[in-house]
């Protein structure tokens, strides 16, 4: 069994020890407390204010200027310039809120002992539990968000009759319009969020056995029942405010409506058994969850407290590995789920109204570290929450790329909300100005069509990449016989110039190259496999005049004349077209390795030279304090793995356990941040395997602790899957499932096999080889 347990609640006001739970849309916190439970709620529509239009409209006019400052040296002047004519007016996003609270006060004889208490999160179900004896009685608490029937359900349940008495009560402090009751088992809470903003009500059901149900003031009362279950769900109108078609009418008529929606989905429920109820949410998550599993040898020490393993995380615990490879799948799953909006920087779980960083979409590289695990995890569907949101930028991407820069296509910065802002966010000099977002997004799309196959797919979102290409083309200038961004900078990154003076503003930078790399080139593939349809209409509505074949001979000329990613003096990757000196060489950001992972510009074995001063940036940045983030040790992670350095890897697990954890798990920036859960996932399975349209290398990091085990249904690039055993630190057997034939080199240490893969399963043994 995989589980997090601990044998006390979480503090009250302890949010990072609660425990989280959710079906994508809804979420909550669940404190596990015994007399007084607190579950912390969210939704993943709850942005403050409504859609903005903040393009300044002095960009375009500077824009010659801001380069020729730049390319003159000037670069005080440039960033100057920049902090006022290109920041965003007003210069922030929208931010998204907690939905509120949910307490649970429980008539417990409190002077009685509490003894026996567990506090657990079912990684396998899905399920949060808490168990306690309180006296004689033991009782116990199961909650889930389902997503079948799109509500928490949360029992209460004794071992004697008429033992669960209960007031419980939704809060929002004082950032809601009302409370109210639809029946006399049925409470609400009811809100907007700013002027034309979204609106949320939150209703509250009890069933129970046995006693009675009833409200009093705004407390849904339960009273000497044998069993009590409660069913909680919310409804928004985010869709129509995001998508202006919001109906007329005052808040408080807009909120009736949407409570009688959110009661009718709880109607719906609870006309279920409980069991049913919790065995079809059971299976609805496992239906992904089990299509891949974990096995590490080592001593089994589940029967240690999660927060007293963690204490103890570095020496030996090798299941600490598995349970966050499990917790990250299951975050994934609770925070991501298709026809949603995706992860956060939170994922879905927020109690602040005004979190650090708005909880945003940070696209430089937090928004798509969350979904790294995501195809290699055959999770592709909580991937596709991603991947139908980045279509929704293109409109208001069309304006800020025409208003700002005088460019065709679609552009956005380094950040963007759940309306889709796509102009710069915050006056910050090494961040706001950045532009590679679009381009990075739609690499998104090529990986999923990389794992599934779905031509289907890519056809449809085609448009998207050739309209991002397309921005790039037009805002690209030549610079010393290469095409540069200019502005740019590396993400959030400053450097010293020679005279001393520190700047962030710079034209050419790696990262920019290397990302542009990717989305021209897998532009020019996804031409080639779609080569015959007509996409005429959609590049007539670009302002394209070629047709597509032409427009992408461009890009194909475009891709040839940016600059290589280069080598410095001392042997590193260079992380500006200069060779600055940093101001910060244990930067959070390694940004310059973008090349290694999750490109695959950078591999051992093809550019070794490459993959040797990938090596040499890393182990700087780490002696000069790197990784000092939840984020930042994740991203180390897969980097060390694409270099098969399994010992590195390892190590930065141990650290990131041992620095980088709350005690629930959740990844420590600090604050809070779900990227970190997430691309520790994909590090551990770059650990274990790599592949590409040629080749799929089997334990290309397999560190000595995990010299016993077995991994099962990790997804392969071109569709298929692979499983596999080892003992003492080598391949004992390895089954690849390929969804299609396919020519693939089958790498294991020094064996290079290249082999045709059947449709179906093919076993492969290395010691044929």
């Amino acid at each position: 069994m995989s589980r997090l347990w601990y044998r006390q609640p979480a503090g009250f006001w302890e949010w990072e020890e609660a425990l989280p739970v959710g079906n994508g849309r809804l979420g909550g916190m669940v404190y596990g407390r015994t007399d007084y439970e607190r579950i912390q709620l969210n939704e993943e529509s709850i942005w403050y204010g409504k859609p903005l239009d903040r393009n300044n409209p002095d960009a375009l006019g500077n824009l010659e200027k801001i380069r020729e400052l730049i390319f003159g040296g000037e670069i005080e002047q440039a960033e100057k310039l920049m902090l006022t004519a290109l920041s965003g007016c007003p210069s922030t996003q929208r931010t998204y809120q907690t939905l509120g609270d949910l307490y649970l006060i429980s008539d417990l004889d409190t002077e009685q002992e509490c003894k026996e208490f567990v506090r657990e999160l079912d990684l396998e179900k899905a399920i949060c539990r808490v168990s306690f004896l309180q006296g004689d009685v033991r009782y116990e608490r199961e909650v889930f968000v389902s997503k079948p029937e799109d509500c928490m359900v949360i029992r209460f349940a004794a071992d004697a009759a008429g033992m669960i008495s209960l007031r419980a009560r939704l809060e929002r402090d004082r950032f809601l319009d009302g409370v109210g009751r639809l029946s006399r088992d049925t409470v609400f809470l009811y809100g907007g969020l700013g002027e034309g903003g979204t609106h949320f009500t939150t209703v509250l059901k009890a069933v129970a056995k046995g006693g009675r149900v009833f409200v009093t003031g705004e407390h849904l009362c339960v009273e000497g029942a044998d069993e009590v279950i409660l069913y909680l769900t919310a409804c928004t109108d985010f869709q129509d405010i995001r998508n202006g078609t919001a109906t007329h009418g005052s808040g408080e008529q807009i909120c009736e409506n949407l409570a009688k929606k959110a009661e009718a989905i709880l109607l719906e429920a609870c006309a279920k058994d409980y069991e049913e109820v919790k065995k079809r949410h059971i299976a609805d998550y496992q239906a992904l969850y089990h299509r891949v599993s974990l096995q590490l040898g080592g001593e089994e020490k589940d029967a240690v407290p999660t927060d007293e393993r963690l204490k103890g995380s570095v020496g030996g615990d090798t299941g600490l590995s598995k349970l966050l490879f499990d917790y990250g799948r299951y975050l994934l799953i609770a925070s991501s789920r298709k026809g949603g909006l995706p992860a956060n920087l939170q994922g879905i779980w927020n109690k602040e109204y005004l979190p650090p960083w708005d909880s945003k979409y940070t696209v430089n590289i937090n928004a798509e570290m969350n979904y790294w695990p995501a195809e290699v995890c055959g999770l592709s569907e909580c991937h596709e929450a991603l991947l139908d949101f980045i279509p929704t930028l293109v409109k208001n991407g069309r304006e800020t790329a025409r208003k700002m820069y005088g460019c065709r296509g679609w552009t956005m910065h380094h950040n963007t909300d759940a309306f889709g802002d796509t102009a710069p966010q915050d006056i910050c000099i090494s961040s706001t100005y950045w532009m590679m977002g679009p381009a990075w997004l739609c690499t998104h799309f090529w990986t999923h069509y990389e794992y599934t196959g779905d031509r289907e797919f890519l056809k449809k979102i085609f448009p998207v990449m050739l309209e991002a290409a397309l921005f790039y083309l037009d805002f690209l200038v030549e610079k010393d016989g290469v095409l540069v961004m200019c502005p740019s900078v590396s993400p959030e990154n400053i450097y010293r110039l020679p005279n001393g003076q520190k700047g962030a503003v710079s034209y050419g930078v790696t990262m920019d190259n290397q990302i542009l790399r990717d989305l021209f080139s897998q532009c020019i593939k996804a031409g080639e496999v779609l080569e015959g349809t007509d996409f005429s209409a959609h590049l007539k509505e670009m302002g394209v005049m070629e047709n597509c074949g032409e427009f992408i001979d461009k890009i194909v000329d475009a891709c040839g004349k940016l600059s290589p990613t280069q080598i410095g003096s001392d042997g590193r990757i260079k992380e500006w077209m200069e060779e600055y000196e940093e101001c910060e060489p244990g930067h959070r950001h390694i940004s310059h390795l973008y090349g290694l992972y999750p490109s695959r510009q950078i591999s051992v074995d093809k550019t070794p030279e490459l993959a040797e001063a990938a090596k040499k940036t890393l182990e700087m940045r780490l002696r000069l304090g790197g990784g000092h983030t939840g984020w930042s040790r994740a991203w180390i992670i897969n980097f060390y793995a694409r270099l098969h350095d399994g010992e590195a890897a390892y190590r930065n697990i141990e650290l990131m356990l041992e620095q980088s954890t709350y005690s629930n798990l959740f990844d420590r920036h600090p604050p809070f941040q779900i990227d970190g859960n997430f691309g520790v996932v994909s590090g551990i399975v770059e650990m274990l395997l790599q592949s590409d349209e040629e080749s799929v290398r089997l334990l290309p990091a397999l560190p000595g602790a995990w010299k016993d085990g077995s991994v099962k249904g990790l997804r392969i690039a071109g569709g298929g899957s692979v499983s596999m055993e080892w003992k003492d630190g080598h391949l004992d057997r390895c089954v690849i499932e390929a969804g299609n034939p396919m020519k693939r080199v089958i790498r294991y240490g020094d064996i290079a096999d290249e082999i045709m893969l059947a449709s179906g399963k093919t076993e492969w043994n290395p010691v044929r080889c």
